[in-house]
Formats: C-alpha cells, sequence, structure tokens
C-alpha cells in the first residue's frame, strides 16, 4: 500500500494519541514531543483501541487491561499483552502525518 495523509500535526497535540482510518485500517497516531509515530489500533491482548489510551512519555496505556506499549517500537512493556502491536513509518510534510502503510 503507499504512503497516505491520515491528519494534520495540529489535530494531534504533543502528548497526545488520535485514532485515523487509512487504507481500510483503524490506527492510532501519536505525537510524541513533535516526533509522530503510528501503531496498529488494536491492542493485542483483546482489541482495545490504543488511540484512546493515556500516553505517559513514550509509553501507551490501553484503556480496556492496561497494557502498555512503547509508542516508539510496539514493543509490549507490561502485561496483560503479550506481543507486540504492529508500527507504520511516519513522515510529516507541510503540516501533515504520512503513514506508510506497506510497512507493519
Amino acid at each position: 500500500m503507499p504512503t497516505v495523509k491520515v491528519v494534520a500535526v495540529k489535530d494531534v497535540p504533543p502528548g497526545t494519541g488520535r485514532v485515523v482510518q487509512a487504507g481500510g485500517k483503524a490506527l492510532a497516531v501519536f505525537n510524541i514531543n513533535g516526533v509522530c509515530f503510528a501503531l496498529d489500533n488494536r491492542c493485542t491482548h483483546v482489541g482495545g483501541p490504543l488511540g484512546q489510551g493515556r500516553v505517559d512519555g513514550g509509553t501507551v496505556i490501553c484503556p480496556w487491561h492496561g497494557s502498555r506499549f512503547d509508542i516508539a517500537t510496539g514493543n509490549v512493556l507490561g502485561p496483560p499483552a503479550r506481543r507486540p502491536v504492529a508500527t507504520y513509518p511516519v513522515t510529516v510534510e507541510g503540516g501533515v502525518i504520512l503513514v506508510d502503510l506497506g510497512e507493519g
């Protein structure tokens, strides 16, 4: 899949996440100190919406059961999830976040 525009940077303030739809996928897009990241929106535990989770530094905490994931790598930092979440390469052009759905 190609690189797709998903959301304006101004709509994802630093320290927050947002759920977006792109290429038939639900993604969680985060802005951590001005650097943007994209993960699959589904927690690998039971599918909780990571884009609605609480951001703590570079970690997102699933709002359903508290699994913790590294936003930059998708790696599990705390249970109950055991598998990492897919990540996608992000670029920012002209104030818009673009996600490469060909990787993930």
